[in-house]
């Protein structure tokens, strides 16, 4: 297992160094499966970590780079993407679409491209931190960049 958790961490830092991402993934001591550890872990507000959280449309894996200060607002996320339906992706519909395990999606380095909304929620910082391909990693990164590196829509997802 731990020899897997270090591909998804060079995976990661291949996919932000050809994406020309200044932000250099780190280790944390403590793990950051949840906002509120990351956030805890890297002494700011939940707000500023972006969650890289994937839901079932219509069948179909999304990725939703959401503001950990709020629940996303899945009828939200389906009127913005046209569809009928979004609910929780199980363990293994996460992994089929990221290769990453829950706790530690990042929100690049995807086997395929994956529908993406980022939250205009992380808009409101400076400077945001999203997962680093394990739940001990984690990389800053900003909203526009966020946009730039996963060809991801702006959208008003929060609950």
């Amino acid at each position: 297992m731990a020899e897997q958790e270090q591909e998804s961490v060079i995976r990661v830092r291949e996919a932000l160094a050809s994406a020309g991402v200044a932000g250099q993934v780190r280790r944390l001591d403590d793990s950051a499966r949840t906002a509120k550890e990351a956030a805890d872990a890297l002494g700011i507000v939940p707000a500023q970590i972006a969650s890289s959280l994937i839901f079932m449309a219509d069948g179909q894996a999304v990725l939703v780079v959401a503001s950990g200060g709020h629940r996303v607002d899945t009828t939200k996320v389906a009127a913005i993407l046209g569809v009928d339906e979004v609910g929780k992706a199980t363990a293994d519909d996460v992994r089929a679409a990221t290769s990453f395990a829950i706790g530690g999606v990042a929100p690049v380095g995807h086997p395929a491209s994956i529908r993406t909304l980022v939250d205009v929620d992380l808009g409101n910082f400076d400077e945001v931190w999203a997962a680093g391909g394990h739940p001990h990693y984690v990389f800053p990164t900003t909203f526009d960049e966020l946009l730039r590196i996963t060809g991801g829509a702006p959208a008003d997802v929060g609950a």
